[in-house]
């Protein structure tokens, strides 16, 4: 296997994806891959270095959240939890498959908007500040931390894994509905891709090492100050059952790619599954 490159994408799994789009059947809809793989792995990188080398188009899970008014309403219905954006049940999927479907229908001359969600204001940007994809894309590439993900049995999800479920989750009242979505519609919309890529992180302890390493070179800094710090710790809280289950193997994934504590990868298990 090769390191990867600064941006954690690792140079023949690009090689194999782009193999792979070759090999489709022109005469069909564009296939739809597939990439997971935990907060601050590299799956936005390998996704983005994917369709600007294949002329692919690119989605996130990050940018099809519900509006924030939306989320209040569930947190509101179903539970508080709700209100923060991230967990199955806090994504807009009927958007997301609109999205997919215009891209595989798309003639030449046709433009499809792709959703972008504002982080900072922790709603949907302004459909006027979209990016648009021009013609037919060789494939449509969908990223998320969650993709893939299978459903916990009863009896794991009885037992809370954090602070966060132990005191705002006691009941299990949140972590049951977020398990019944994956069940539900998650399931159906991740039944939709024609493989899948998982970036398996070494352990959950990572996720918060990564995480703080990307924001920090947002902010054009060394390192977070330790209080910036803490509250990652808390906010990474929201997905660590999952997180861990899919580490734990709860993916449905066709080619896992393991990485070491510096995303560099040290084996890989599977292969992609044709399209």
């Amino acid at each position: 296997m090769r390191r990867v490159d600064p941006g954690g994408v690792e140079s023949d799994l690009v090689e194999r994806i782009g193999d792979w789009i070759a090999r489709a059947d022109p005469s069909g809809p564009p296939p739809l891959l597939g990439i997971a793989g935990s907060q601050g792995s590299g799956k936005s990188t390998l996704a983005r270095t994917v369709a600007e080398r294949f002329d692919c188009a690119a989605l996130s899970l990050d940018d099809v959240y519900l509006t924030k008014a939306e989320r209040r309403a569930l947190a509101a219905q179903v539970h508080p939890l709700f209100a923060v954006r991230g967990p199955p049940g806090t994504h807009d999927l009927n958007l997301l498959n609109a999205v997919i479907d215009r891209l595989r229908r798309a003639g030449p001359g046709d433009e499809t908007p792709l959703p972008r969600f504002d982080k900072l204001a922790d709603d949907r940007a302004p459909r006027a500040d979209w990016p648009v994809f021009l013609g037919r894309p060789r494939a449509v590439v969908v990223e998320g931390w969650c993709l893939g993900a299978t459903p916990e049995d009863a009896q794991a999800l009885a037992t809370p894994v954090n602070d966060l479920e132990r005191v705002r989750d006691p009941d299990g009242v949140w972590r049951r509905a977020v398990n019944a979505r994956l069940a539900g519609d998650y399931a159906e919309t991740f039944a939709r891709l024609d493989t899948l890529v998982f970036l398996r992180a070494p352990a959950f302890e990572r996720v918060l090492d990564w995480r703080a390493e990307q924001e920090a070179g947002l902010m054009g800094v060394q390192r977070l100050t330790p209080e910036r710090r803490a509250a990652l710790g808390d906010f990474i809280q929201h997905y660590e059952r999952l997180t861990r289950h899919m580490l734990a193997g709860g993916v449905g994934a066709d080619l896992i790619l393991a990485l070491d504590d510096r995303r560099n990868p040290v084996g890989a298990v599977g292969r992609l599954a044709r399209s």
